[in-house]
């Protein structure tokens, strides 16, 4: 007849008791409590991880005689450890701890060794060799050919950081946040490549969300949790891309808050991507919103003008080939979207280049871009867009092509030249000849300014607007 775990270990405190003082003994024993007994196990349930980890440190031995003397030589001890003591809304969370010292007599490790998450049985916890674990980073991304800009800097320096030192730096979590294709993944692979390369003995591992609930999904169905934990605690630098797709998936999330807990405090390093800051983040539980918080949050935002021109030809170099400047100049502002549309326009221009065996020059950018993104604009004039913002802002049309440098006069300049690199087809020099033969720069610095300034000025942004909608109505007339 199988004896309930309260009876099993109401026995074992009788045999501890006798040695050890009353102290020590309400202190580490009184609080734990019995979980289940099955067989030769019993299963009990401490408070802390700071108390396995004592009693596994001092009271062993003792432990040990207990379980023997009740349960036989051949008994063993495993542990269910709280890593949170939840709240009303949340149950507590615990991990199940087999002895990984095998101090309390527990199963031998078992499995081959092969680092794939489908070879470890249930409450083992093998060792992975980390030249056998595919870690499925993508060895092209790397910080020599990560483009750093305004617009990155400080994810970056961040991400260098943390190669350099995985755990030890106060960036742990790294969390990486901005919208599509402005280079989250290339960095974080960057930084994974980096640890591979300089740290061969770290166990580093990238996975994105979907690959990542898809094995807890397969771990639940084949009652196989604990070895799908077990695989993931033994990692030194594990990469979570895009944890927003994370929202409402109640179970994976407790899975994950459990994994992020026992890294976090063992000094494995932790970084993630998401599309917005964790402030932002609707759909998860508070306790693991608050995690994601300890370390750094940096965000990666769209690549202002010369970000993107060294991006192109840092591209094009890489593939040994040399781009014309005004070539540069022309992609790097027709294509507003993001990088992924940008490294995709340059494929398809070098792709057409060799199989029309021509010169990439600005005729063939422009008719590849035909078919990628919206036509610029070609029938509004230089002098239209120039009398209709001189006109808006009362600005005389000699004073903006002029040399007077009075903000009134150079505001409207500057707007005049965003539009007409927004709605023409001339160059930036050419856009300069128009303006008093100023150069290609100065029309560079006006339209970041007005970028800028539409960033931080609603007014100055919605006279912008305004002027847009005049030139737009005069496209369609």
């Amino acid at each position: 007849m199988e004896v309930d775990s309260a009876t099993v270990w109401t026995d074992c405190l009788d045999v501890i008791q006798k040695q050890i003082d009353e102290q020590n003994f309400n202190t580490w024993f009184k609080p734990i409590v019995p979980l289940r007994h099955e067989g030769d196990v019993l299963t009990i349930q401490v408070p802390s991880q700071f108390f396995y980890e004592w009693l596994e440190e001092n009271y062993v031995p003792i432990l040990k005689k207990a379980i023997h003397t009740v349960l036989g030589e051949n008994a063993r001890l495993e542990y269910s450890v709280i890593v949170d003591s939840g709240n009303q809304r949340n149950p507590p969370l615990t991990v199940n701890y087999p002895n990984g010292k095998g101090k309390t007599g527990l199963a031998a490790p078992q499995g081959n060794g092969n680092g794939s998450l489908d070879e470890y049985s249930p409450f083992t916890l093998r060792t992975i060799d980390p030249r056998t674990v595919n870690s499925r980073l993508n060895p092209s991304y790397s910080f020599d050919n990560f483009v750093e800009g305004d617009c990155n800097r400080l994810a970056r320096s961040a991400g260098v950081a943390v190669a350099k030192k995985p755990g030890v730096t106060s960036f742990n979590p790294l969390m990486l946040y901005g919208g599509v294709g402005v280079g989250k993944t290339h960095l974080v692979q960057a930084i994974g490549n980096e640890i591979k390369q300089k740290l061969p003995e770290k166990i580093v591992l990238y996975v994105d969300q979907n690959d990542f609930t898809n094995q807890f999904l397969n771990a639940l169905q084949n009652h196989k949790l604990q070895e799908f934990q077990n695989f993931y605690l033994q990692v030194d630098l594990l990469i979570l891309d895009d944890v927003q797709f994370l929202a409402g998936r109640e179970k994976t999330q407790e899975m994950f808050f459990h994994i992020f807990n026992q890294l976090h405090q063992t000094g494995k390093q932790i970084i993630m991507t998401s599309d917005c800051p964790p402030r932002d983040l609707k759909g998860f539980q508070e306790r693991l919103l608050s995690r994601f918080k300890w370390g750094l949050t940096a965000d990666l935002q769209e690549p202002d003008f010369e970000t993107k021109l060294a991006i192109i030809h840092n591209k094009m170099q890489s593939d040994g080939i040399q781009i014309p400047t005004e070539v540069a100049e022309y992609l790097a502002y027709s294509v507003d979207t993001n990088l992924r549309d940008m490294e995709g326009v340059l494929n398809s221009l070098i792709f057409h280049a060799t199989l029309l065996k021509k010169e990439i020059d600005l005729d063939l950018a422009k008719e590849v871009m035909k078919n990628i993104v919206k036509e610029i604009q070609s029938d509004v004039s230089v002098d239209f867009i120039q009398k209709t913002v001189g006109d808006y802002f009362r600005v005389d049309l000699d004073a903006m092509k002029g040399k007077i440098k009075k903000r009134e006069i150079v505001i409207p300049r500057q707007v005049a030249m965003y539009f007409c690199k927004r709605y023409t087809q001339l160059t930036l020099a050419l856009i300069g000849e128009n303006f008093g033969g100023r150069d290609h720069s100065t029309v560079i610095h006006a339209l970041e300014s007005v970028e800028d300034m539409m960033k931080t000025d609603p007014n100055f942004k919605n006279s912008v607007d305004e002027l847009s909608k005049k030139l737009k109505m005069r496209m369609v007339s």
